[in-house]
């Protein structure tokens, strides 16, 4: 029945429940789980989750290492969660950029054995959401997760449907329009909406670049800070402002805006890794200790944009090897890497060290 929910629809539901604070029902073979995020889990459902049975708190490898946790499980650790602990405990337990409001943690006692499957797709799900890491967990028989199903109207999901990554992303192009820039007047704007109801993305035509040939390209990665507010802490609004700039002075080129903020792991996110940062932490430690990759993005919705816009090679704008390669791997020919190299400021020197060092850019 094409009404029913495609697994990319399902696995959207789900992420989108858990960003809203709501319990999912995850299921594999003959086991199933509660989950609740724990960075949006409120004090009336964690006391629902214990009414249920005994609760952990799922948090990443990296998380447990700095709180003292065994990590039984190798990339997480299932925390048992104190029956004298609320709810600020354990939002205090899984952000770590709070460390230093809340010092006195643990110790922590963490679950060895059984199959920790469940609690794993748990913690890719809120990661993919971009949310903390860190999950509220409590196993159930299959039955009482079907008997929660119709009166709480949960949504459920086989951990088999849980992608360890993002497939590659479909998407189609929803409305464009004429809009003239300080750049250029010939811009013109086009929405693209992932079919997976991800967030949706710009791109920012100007002129009527020749399909035929090489596009002179940027992909611009969302940056609130940089792009809006002009920060200091990272060279985005230069780069945007610079390639914006130089695609107007050829007279034709694209520039795709693809809202992926804080390297993919979304706003609320990149302010905790800036407070992991003033505490001394790099921009890649900050990420780790959050419980991330050093960048999450997914440049495969730029390579499917431009060519759902005809593009088949570029001259792509970046200092960045990993965007050249996945444009390469997902079949665009990168004829040219134009450097751009600008909006160094004493504020952002570590991170441009650090994105060299650690990230391979070419500054």
């Amino acid at each position: 029945m094409s009404l029913g929910l495609a697994p990319a629809e399902q696995l959207a539901r789900v992420r989108a429940d858990l960003r809203m604070g709501a319990a999912v029902v995850l299921e594999a073979g003959d086991a199933a789980a509660l989950v609740i995020a724990a960075e949006t889990a409120t004090v009336a459902r964690l006391a629902d989750l214990r009414a249920l049975g005994p609760v952990d708190l799922v948090v990443t490898a990296r998380r447990a290492e700095t709180l003292k946790a065994r990590a039984y499980d190798g990339d997480l650790a299932r925390i048992i969660l104190p029956a004298d602990a609320d709810l600020r405990w354990v939002r205090a337990t899984a952000d770590p950029s709070a460390d230093l409001d809340w010092p006195m943690k643990g110790p922590h006692a963490t679950q060895r054995g059984g199959d920790a499957a469940l609690h794993r797709a748990a913690i890719t799900l809120c990661r993919q959401a971009r949310l903390l890491p860190a999950a509220l967990v409590v196993v159930v028989p299959v039955a009482t997760a079907e008997a929660l199903l119709l009166p709480g109207g949960l949504s459920r999901l086989d951990i088999a449907a849980v992608p360890a990554e993002r497939s590659d992303p479909a998407m189609v192009e929803v409305a464009a329009a004429r809009v003239p820039l300080s750049v250029s007047e010939a811009g013109r704007v086009r929405v693209f909406r992932p079919l997976d109801a991800g967030e949706e993305h710009y791109a920012v035509e100007i002129g009527a670049p020749d399909r035929s040939q090489p596009v002179l390209c940027r992909l611009h990665s969302a940056c609130f800070t940089g792009d809006l507010l002009d920060s200091l802490r990272c060279d985005c609004g230069p780069q945007l402002r610079a390639a914006l700039t130089q695609i107007g002075a050829e007279g034709a080129g694209v520039l795709l805006y693809l809202n992926q903020e804080g390297r993919g792991i979304g706003l609320a996110n990149k302010m905790r890794a800036y407070s992991l940062q003033d505490q001394g932490f790099d921009t890649v430690e900050a990420n780790h200790r959050l419980g991330f990759e050093d960048d999450e993005r997914d440049f495969r919705i730029g390579a499917n944009m431009l060519r759902l816009m005809g593009f088949t090679r570029v001259r792509l704008m970046t200092s960045n090897p990993a965007k050249v390669a996945m444009m390469e791997s997902s079949g665009l020919q990168v004829v040219e890497r134009v450097p751009l190299k600008v909006g160094q400021t004493p504020f952002n020197e570590g991170y441009l060290r650090t994105k060299a060092a650690k990230s391979g850019h070419l500054l």
